[in-house]
């Protein structure tokens, strides 16, 4: 005996090892568990029977029930070696409470040590949870289980848990599935079944009886029906589908009141399960007399046809039986049959006096197109005789129910260079009716370059563009789809989606102007801001990030543009050195305007650049000059000059032009005012009177001479006047003229050579700038600067110069020509107007003088002929009447 217990506790622990295997699953944790316990029952009986039959049992016995009990647990053992290695759990209903799912620890191979304080958990929802989960990672029941409560009806029953495991966060899907268990027997309404059946009732009668019902899944629900036996009546099976088996009691042989009167039959519902259950109700029989007739239906058949949202209270149909008895058992009352379920009963209304059939409740063709109702027909007889019939009403379709649009896939965004035809969504339309109304015609409101063609399968569309886009034109489209079924009258729906049009770049940089024109002061301070241009790009982004640079091509605008720098973000143009009017009075090039695009896009514009001249040179002095380089001279004139001859003459030369270029003389300082005068435009030095004796043979006279600039510039020279005899004169003179000579005979062959150099090198200079400004020249704007060739050193410059049609002249002060002065040219600047005739028209006169000036003005001159007319400025001296008048030539 010590040893079979020593047995048993070693099989237990054993059973107990089992339970920690890692691949066990929780169907086996249950088998061990029931093994164990099924183990210390068998320990417990044997050391009862062991205990009580001591005595009385053979040796051998005792050893028989030893064998048995040790292949009993051998059994037991070897049920433990199966795996199952899914996560997927199944437990039958109605088990115990904290009974063993799983091990789910074991099975995520989770350590069970740390799942306290991984916050091990099942996550449920509002509901109350199904299964807990303890400390060491068992999954078990937290309560009894009915599987009809949570799954009614379905043939399997899966329930989901969700399990949280934190630090780290991991979430884990269980699944048990609830087994169904055959716990629920069939059932019957009443437990007991009253039928009152006439003795006439005709053999081959039917009556139908009130079903059983059962919980349980289908293939443990009501599979049969038997009565108990008895010579009067049989059973009959009616399957409805989904609405189970009903039984129908039919009348065998006909009831005999004076034999039996009444009868006690004994249903029974037995349904799928192994073993069977069942349920039985009693139906009691109870025999009349006299009302041996029962209703009959005036027609083989009943249908209607009902259209959908009739209103309530709206007579289908009426349905008429006949009662052969007389009096109350010949009274027809109407009613639903039995099996008319609650959901048909507040539809649909029968009035129980006429047989109409009414409606009750909505009707509505979506939800169900055909009702099959059983009428009872039933007379009012002490045992009332009942028949039924089944009407069919049939609903028709009405256009109720407008199209549904749904977008199927849709890109809200679409190229502006994308191709006619490209899609841009699908729509699939749903119309809820049948037939015509349920047929919808799909279209795309207002005139859009977007369209819609049928697809090839029914109701689905794509929204297509019909043309080319341009998002400059317009950018977005709210595009409205309306759909229209063709039922009568129609109804439709629309719906709008908005589609925008995403940019390319197809648009190139535009310069706000086509050629600009900017005029600048020379002495500009180097790196400063000049002027700027700008351009704008249509497109948007990256493509209308517009960038800037100067042309740089060729050897001419490699010089012209290398001292100019330009900021490639604003347009905004610098000069990197000092502009000098005398070295460069214009220049162009052009700029660059490229966008910011995948393949970038450029425009170019020219600029041109007019230097404005500025009081920057003072007046240098051409004569006298010393030969060590200072400006003075030494005159020798006779005694016996008259008053206004000439002495000598001062000339100088200003680089500047107009007010800047025109020089001024007067005398600064003089020994002798009485004696010399000095003309104060042409620098010509005159006696004011006859020379006599008394008169100093020397005088030093200080001439001053400066420019009409805002801040005059000046120079001075210095001229001394000797008085001399007229014999030493003339042979001062002479001495001079052949020292002279002789000089320029001995230097004349150099002079020649460097001469003859010179001119070849101007002449080969001069012929490449033509060709090149030739070559450079604009056809849209020509500028011609022409020195005036009457200047001799003392007048101020006189430049002519075209621009477009347009000829400019710029000259000195006090002008009396009747001509514009244009603005920002220091008011030196005269536009002539263009006189050129027709071949028509005569020339004018040579020489004819146009205007005149007085105190100094100028003289406008005309020359022409048959070939054409030329015009030239002179220069008139004031405040001397003794030269008067200067004619043209």
């Amino acid at each position: 005996m010590v040893c079979l217990l020593r047995l048993c506790v070693t099989v237990r622990l054993l059973a107990r090892a089992f339970l920690f295997k890692p691949y066990i699953s929780s169907l086996l944790h249950s088998s061990c568990w029931i093994s164990l316990q099924f183990i210390q029952l068998c320990s417990s009986a044997w050391t009862s029977i062991w205990t009580h039959n001591r005595s009385t049992m053979p040796r051998r016995g005792r050893a028989l029930w030893a064998q048995r009990l040790l292949v009993v647990i051998f059994c037991l053992n070897r049920t433990l070696d199966f795996t199952l290695a899914q996560l997927r759990y199944s437990i039958s209903e109605e088990g115990k409470d904290d009974a063993l799912v799983g091990n789910v620890a074991k099975d995520l191979g989770l350590d069970v040590s740390g799942l306290d304080a991984r916050g091990f958990r099942v996550v449920s929802g509002p509901a109350e949870p199904l299964f807990v989960l303890t400390n060491n990672g068992m999954l078990r029941l937290k309560s009894k289980i009915d599987r009809e409560e949570i799954c009614e009806r379905i043939s399997t029953c899966v329930v989901n848990i969700k399990i949280v495991v934190e630090n780290p966060l991991e979430v884990h899907y269980v699944a048990v599935e609830i087994l169904d268990v055959n716990d629920h027997s069939p059932a019957f309404p009443d437990n007991k079944t009253r039928l009152e059946i006439s003795e006439s009732a005709l053999p081959g009668a039917r009556f139908q009886l009130q079903s059983a019902h059962d919980p349980d899944s289908d293939t443990y629900s009501v599979h049969s029906y038997k009565i108990s036996s008895n010579e009067h009546f049989r059973l009959e099976v009616k399957d409805r589908g989904v609405d189970g088996k009903i039984p129908v009691l039919y009348l065998h042989k006909a009831l005999d009141k004076e034999s039996a009167r009444s009868h006690k039959l004994l249903l029974t519902a037995v349904d799928g399960g192994k073993p069977a259950r069942s349920g039985s109700t009693e139906i009691l029989i109870h025999v009349l007399d006299v009302n041996d007739n029962m209703p009959f239906f005036t027609s083989e058949s009943y249908s209607a046809v009902l259209k959908e949202n009739a209103p309530v209270g709206t007579t289908i149909l009426q349905v008429n039986a006949t009662d052969l008895d007389d009096g109350l058992n010949g009274e027809v009352v109407y009613s639903f049959g039995n099996n008319v379920n609650s959901k048909l009963r507040k539809v649909f209304d029968v009035d129980a006096i006429t047989g109409e059939i009414i409606v009750k409740g909505p009707i509505d063709f979506e939800i169900k197109d055909k009702y099959e109702i059983d009428i009872k027909a039933s007379d009012r007889g002490p045992v009332p005789l009942e028949t039924e019939k089944s009407i069919i009403i049939t609903i028709l379709d009405l256009n109720d129910n407008m199209p549904e649009i749904e977008l199927t896939s849709f890109s809200n965004a679409i190229a502006e260079d994308s191709k006619p035809g490209t899609t841009v969504a699908l729509i699939s339309v749903n119309d809820k009716d049948s037939g015509v109304n349920g047929k919808v015609i799909c279209h795309v409101k207002d005139d859009i370059p977007f369209m819609l063609t049928p697809s090839l399968q029914d109701n689905m569309f794509s929204l297509i563009t019909k043309s080319h886009l341009d998002r400059e034109h317009q950018s977005k489209y709210d595009v409205t789809i309306v759909a229209k079924d063709a039922g009568e009258p129609p109804l439709s729906s629309q719906k709008t989606i908005s589609v925008t049009v995403s940019d390319v770049n197809d648009n190139r940089p535009k310069f706000s102007s086509t050629l600009y024109t900017f005029y600048i002061n020379e002495n500009n301070i180097a790196g400063a801001f000049l002027f700027s241009v700008s351009a704008y790009d249509n497109d948007e982004g990256d493509n209308a990030l517009i960038s800037y640079d100067i042309v740089r091509n060729g050897d001419e605008h490699k010089f012209m543009t290398s001292f100019l720098s330009i900021n490639s973000e604003n347009g905004q143009i610098s000069a990197l050195k000092s502009f000098d009017f005398e070295t460069m009075k214009s220049f162009h090039f052009q700029v660059t305007a490229t966008d910011g695009g995948n393949t970038p896009l450029s425009s170019n514009v020219t600029v041109n650049v007019y230097i404005l001249d500025q009081n920057d040179n003072a007046p240098v002095i051409l004569y006298p000059m010393s030969s060590n380089g200072s400006a003075e001279g030494v005159e020798e004139i006779p005694r016996n000059m008259k008053p206004g001859d000439l002495v000598t003459k001062v000339r100088a030369y200003d680089a500047d032009i107009g007010y800047n270029g025109w020089l001024l003389f007067s005398l600064w300082q003089v020994t002798d005012h009485s004696l010399f005068s000095l003309d104060r435009y042409t620098g010509q030095i005159r006696t004011l009177r006859s020379l006599t004796e008394t008169d100093e043979a020397e005088h030093r006279l200080l001439i001053l001479v400066k420019d009409n600039g805002n801040v005059s510039l000046s120079a001075t020279a210095t001229v001394t006047v000797k008085l001399v005899e007229p014999k030493e004169a003339f042979a001062a003179s002479d001495i001079k003229s052949a020292a002279k000579v002789d000089q320029e005979d001995d230097n004349m062959t150099f002079y020649l050579i460097i001469t003859l150099g010179s001119v070849s090198l101007l002449f080969v200079i001069s012929i490449i700038v033509l060709i090149a400004m030739q070559c450079s020249k604009s056809t849209e704007y020509t500028s011609k600067y022409l020195q005036d060739t009457n200047y001799d050193g003392t007048l101020c410059h006189s430049i002519q110069y075209r621009s477009g049609d347009k000829r400019y002249m710029l000259v000195g002060p006090r002008m009396s020509i009747g001509s514009t002065v244009v603005p920002g040219s220091h008011a030196n600047t005269l536009v002539l107007p263009d006189r050129r005739h027709t071949s028509g028209e005569k020339g004018p006169v040579e020489g004819q003088e146009v205007g005149n000036g007085t105190d100094g003005g100028l003289h406008l001159c005309r020359y022409g002929d048959e070939r054409g007319t030329s015009e030239s400025i002179m220069a008139a001296p004031s405040g001397n009447r003794s030269i008067g008048r200067r004619p043209c030539r």
